[in-house]
């Protein structure tokens, strides 16, 4: 299975891609999206929607793993986060992409184990998990090969369990 992750973003929009098999997990590429506040919004979202288009036909993901959108204290920023999350659905749902969506918590804990980890330790386990001899970068990356790597984590999960009602 190949799985694109986005950790959306206005101003950076990570991307991860990496392909499963089994229960081994490596990544096949990862990069940001960066667009600047003094861009129209069109041409930022445009952007967005574009380099993730490009990154799904030249690696070839079947699925996404997309993070959900928190909604703390700041809406301006909870509104632009969401519309570069669209932008993102956008270009996968025009390449017939799966989607899994998953809160910021719920990839935490698939990858490190707890859903209070900070950036730091996400970064190291998604180093460890994907046998790279670095920590991917920018942050936003590495945010978006977590997504993905949960993403595989709650589909094999899920496949599991299915075989197991078949047999019982």
């Amino acid at each position: 299975m190949v799985i694109l992750g986005i950790d959306p973003g206005l101003a950076h929009t990570g991307w991860g891609v990496i392909e499963t098999r089994g229960s081994v997990c490596r990544a096949r590429a990862y990069g940001c999206v960066t667009t600047h506040a003094s861009e129209p919004i069109d041409a930022r979202l445009g952007r967005i929607c574009r380099t993730l288009a490009e990154a799904i036909e030249k690696y070839g993901p079947t699925e996404l793993s997309i993070e959900s959108i928190y909604f703390g204290e700041n809406t301006k920023s909870a509104i632009a986060t969401a519309q570069a999350r669209g932008a993102a659905i956008v270009a996968c749902s025009s390449a017939g992409l799966k989607v899994g969506e998953y809160t910021p918590m719920q990839i935490k804990q698939a990858v490190v184990g707890t859903g209070a980890a900070d950036k730091r330790q996400v970064a190291y386990m998604v180093r460890s998990i994907l046998g790279l001899d670095h920590e991917p970068r920018p942050d936003h990356a590495a945010d978006a090969l977590a997504a993905a790597v949960c993403h595989a984590n709650m589909t094999r999960t899920e496949r599991l369990r299915r075989q197991r009602e078949v047999l019982t």
